[in-house]
Protein backbone atom coordinates (compact mmCIF):
# COMPACT_ATOMS: atom_id res chain seq x y z
CA UNK A 1 0.00 0.00 0.00
CA UNK A 2 1.14 3.31 -0.85
CA UNK A 3 0.20 4.63 2.67
CA UNK A 4 2.57 2.35 4.27
CA UNK A 5 5.51 3.05 1.35
CA UNK A 6 6.91 6.29 2.88
CA UNK A 7 6.53 5.05 6.48
CA UNK A 8 8.85 2.10 5.10
CA UNK A 9 11.32 4.77 3.52
CA UNK A 10 11.63 7.07 6.68
CA UNK A 11 12.03 3.82 8.92
CA UNK A 12 14.64 2.44 6.93
CA UNK A 13 16.48 5.97 6.86
CA UNK A 14 15.62 7.61 10.68
CA UNK A 15 14.73 4.49 12.29
CA UNK A 16 11.36 6.47 12.62
CA UNK A 17 8.27 7.69 10.29
CA UNK A 18 5.00 9.22 10.28
CA UNK A 19 1.51 8.51 8.56
CA UNK A 20 -1.05 10.80 9.02
CA UNK A 21 -4.44 10.29 8.90
CA UNK A 22 -4.25 6.48 9.67
CA UNK A 23 -7.85 6.41 11.07
CA UNK A 24 -10.46 8.27 9.69
CA UNK A 25 -12.30 11.11 11.35
CA UNK A 26 -15.39 8.32 12.55
CA UNK A 27 -12.86 5.78 13.37
CA UNK A 28 -11.27 8.14 16.33
CA UNK A 29 -14.61 9.14 17.14
CA UNK A 30 -15.44 5.67 17.90
CA UNK A 31 -12.29 4.61 19.35
CA UNK A 32 -12.36 8.33 21.79
CA UNK A 33 -16.28 6.44 22.76
CA UNK A 34 -15.21 3.48 24.03
CA UNK A 35 -11.98 4.65 25.70
CA UNK A 36 -14.04 7.59 27.53
CA UNK A 37 -16.29 4.40 27.96
CA UNK A 38 -13.58 1.99 29.66
CA UNK A 39 -12.33 4.50 31.65
CA UNK A 40 -15.64 5.64 33.22
CA UNK A 41 -16.03 2.08 34.08
CA UNK A 42 -13.05 1.87 36.17
CA UNK A 43 -10.76 -0.45 33.74
CA UNK A 44 -7.89 2.31 33.65
CA UNK A 45 -5.11 1.75 35.74
CA UNK A 46 -2.25 4.29 36.82
CA UNK A 47 1.05 2.83 34.33
CA UNK A 48 3.87 1.48 36.09
CA UNK A 49 7.84 1.68 34.92
CA UNK A 50 10.01 -1.44 34.74
CA UNK A 51 9.41 -5.17 34.17
CA UNK A 52 7.68 -8.25 36.47
CA UNK A 53 8.50 -8.18 39.84
CA UNK A 54 10.39 -4.56 39.31
CA UNK A 55 7.18 -2.58 38.47
CA UNK A 56 6.68 0.53 40.41
CA UNK A 57 4.53 3.71 39.57
CA UNK A 58 6.31 6.65 39.68
CA UNK A 59 4.70 9.68 38.61
CA UNK A 60 7.72 12.04 39.01
CA UNK A 61 8.48 9.80 35.25
CA UNK A 62 5.35 8.91 33.87
CA UNK A 63 1.84 9.97 34.63
CA UNK A 64 -0.39 8.41 32.22
CA UNK A 65 -3.58 5.86 32.65
CA UNK A 66 -3.95 2.97 30.48
CA UNK A 67 -5.80 -0.12 29.65
CA UNK A 68 -3.88 -3.13 27.79
CA UNK A 69 -6.06 -4.50 25.06
CA UNK A 70 -6.80 -8.67 24.50
CA UNK A 71 -7.60 -9.45 20.75
CA UNK A 72 -9.27 -11.76 21.73
CA UNK A 73 -11.85 -9.17 23.40
CA UNK A 74 -12.09 -6.03 21.89
CA UNK A 75 -15.04 -4.98 20.35
CA UNK A 76 -15.83 -3.63 16.40
CA UNK A 77 -13.86 -0.57 16.41
CA UNK A 78 -10.60 -2.29 17.94
CA UNK A 79 -11.09 -5.05 15.44
CA UNK A 80 -10.97 -2.70 12.68
CA UNK A 81 -7.53 -0.84 14.06
CA UNK A 82 -6.11 -4.35 14.93
CA UNK A 83 -6.67 -5.07 11.21
CA UNK A 84 -4.94 -1.75 10.08
CA UNK A 85 -2.06 -2.98 11.84
CA UNK A 86 -2.06 -6.48 11.14
CA UNK A 87 -1.66 -4.79 7.46
CA UNK A 88 1.23 -2.77 8.70
CA UNK A 89 3.15 -6.00 9.99
CA UNK A 90 2.51 -7.42 6.78
CA UNK A 91 4.24 -4.78 4.87
CA UNK A 92 7.08 -4.29 7.25
CA UNK A 93 7.34 -7.74 7.16
CA UNK A 94 7.68 -7.97 3.15
CA UNK A 95 9.79 -4.54 2.95
CA UNK A 96 11.90 -5.15 5.72
CA UNK A 97 12.54 -8.33 6.95
CA UNK A 98 11.23 -8.05 10.25
CA UNK A 99 9.88 -11.20 10.98
CA UNK A 100 7.06 -9.56 13.66
CA UNK A 101 4.83 -12.32 14.53
CA UNK A 102 2.29 -10.28 16.90
CA UNK A 103 1.65 -6.97 18.41
CA UNK A 104 0.67 -5.48 22.33
CA UNK A 105 -1.94 -2.70 22.52
CA UNK A 106 -3.21 -0.43 25.10
CA UNK A 107 -4.97 2.78 25.56
CA UNK A 108 -3.18 5.70 27.12
CA UNK A 109 -4.69 8.52 28.90
CA UNK A 110 -2.57 11.52 30.07
CA UNK A 111 -4.09 13.80 32.03
CA UNK A 112 -3.28 17.60 31.87
CA UNK A 113 0.04 18.18 33.03
CA UNK A 114 1.43 14.47 32.91
CA UNK A 115 3.93 13.39 30.95
CA UNK A 116 6.67 10.52 30.32
CA UNK A 117 9.90 10.92 30.80
CA UNK A 118 12.76 10.38 28.15
CA UNK A 119 12.90 6.47 28.29
CA UNK A 120 14.20 3.70 25.82
CA UNK A 121 11.03 1.20 25.10
CA UNK A 122 12.94 -2.21 25.35
CA UNK A 123 13.44 -4.26 28.08
CA UNK A 124 16.93 -5.18 28.86
CA UNK A 125 15.68 -8.89 29.48
CA UNK A 126 13.56 -8.86 26.59
CA UNK A 127 14.41 -8.30 23.05
CA UNK A 128 10.98 -9.02 21.54
CA UNK A 129 9.17 -5.46 20.78
CA UNK A 130 10.73 -4.46 17.41
CA UNK A 131 8.91 -1.52 16.24
CA UNK A 132 6.97 1.20 18.84
CA UNK A 133 3.77 2.59 17.10
CA UNK A 134 1.62 5.23 18.89
CA UNK A 135 -1.41 6.08 17.24
CA UNK A 136 -3.15 9.08 18.61
CA UNK A 137 -6.82 9.80 19.42
CA UNK A 138 -6.83 13.53 19.86
CA UNK A 139 -9.64 15.45 18.90
CA UNK A 140 -8.68 19.22 17.29
CA UNK A 141 -5.53 19.49 18.62
CA UNK A 142 -3.62 22.74 18.23
CA UNK A 143 0.06 23.36 18.35
CA UNK A 144 -0.48 25.66 21.09
CA UNK A 145 -1.68 22.03 22.94
CA UNK A 146 1.54 21.24 23.87
CA UNK A 147 1.85 17.04 24.32
CA UNK A 148 4.51 16.53 21.58
CA UNK A 149 6.58 13.33 21.19
CA UNK A 150 9.70 14.25 21.15
CA UNK A 151 12.37 11.73 19.28
CA UNK A 152 16.17 11.98 20.34
CA UNK A 153 17.54 11.06 17.09
CA UNK A 154 21.54 10.39 16.97
CA UNK A 155 23.89 13.12 16.56
CA UNK A 156 21.07 15.24 15.23
CA UNK A 157 18.35 17.45 17.10
CA UNK A 158 15.26 16.11 18.80
CA UNK A 159 12.50 15.62 16.25
CA UNK A 160 8.43 16.81 18.04
CA UNK A 161 5.66 15.03 16.55
CA UNK A 162 2.04 16.99 17.78
CA UNK A 163 -0.49 14.30 18.88
CA UNK A 164 -2.57 15.11 15.92
CA UNK A 165 -5.95 12.99 15.70
CA UNK A 166 -5.46 9.52 13.67
CA UNK A 167 -1.20 10.35 13.07
CA UNK A 168 0.52 6.73 13.33
CA UNK A 169 4.27 7.36 14.35
CA UNK A 170 6.63 4.29 14.52
CA UNK A 171 9.93 3.85 15.71
CA UNK A 172 12.71 1.47 16.75
CA UNK A 173 11.59 0.29 19.75
CA UNK A 174 15.49 -0.35 20.95
CA UNK A 175 17.04 2.43 18.83
CA UNK A 176 15.16 5.73 19.79
CA UNK A 177 14.90 7.24 23.16
CA UNK A 178 11.98 9.37 23.42
CA UNK A 179 9.44 11.70 26.05
CA UNK A 180 5.87 13.09 26.27
CA UNK A 181 5.55 16.09 26.96
CA UNK A 182 3.05 17.99 29.02
CA UNK A 183 -0.36 19.21 27.27
CA UNK A 184 -2.78 21.21 28.14
CA UNK A 185 -5.92 19.37 27.28
CA UNK A 186 -6.15 15.53 27.81
CA UNK A 187 -3.86 13.75 25.64
CA UNK A 188 -5.37 10.13 23.76
CA UNK A 189 -3.80 7.51 22.61
CA UNK A 190 -3.62 3.67 21.07
CA UNK A 191 0.30 2.73 22.18
CA UNK A 192 1.72 -0.63 21.50
CA UNK A 193 4.93 -2.39 20.34
CA UNK A 194 4.71 -4.77 17.29
CA UNK A 195 7.08 -8.28 17.99
CA UNK A 196 8.89 -11.26 16.91
CA UNK A 197 8.94 -14.15 19.32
Amino acid sequence: MELFDNLMDSLSEQSYGVIDSFLTTEEINDLVINLRKRHAAGSFKEASIGQGSAQHIQVLVRGDQILWLEESSVVEIEQVYFKKINALIQSLNQSCYLGLKDFEFHYALYPIGTFYKRHLDRFKTDSHRKISVICYLNEDWQATDGGELVIYLPNKPPVKISPVGGRLVCFEADVLEHEVLPATHERLSLTGWLKTY
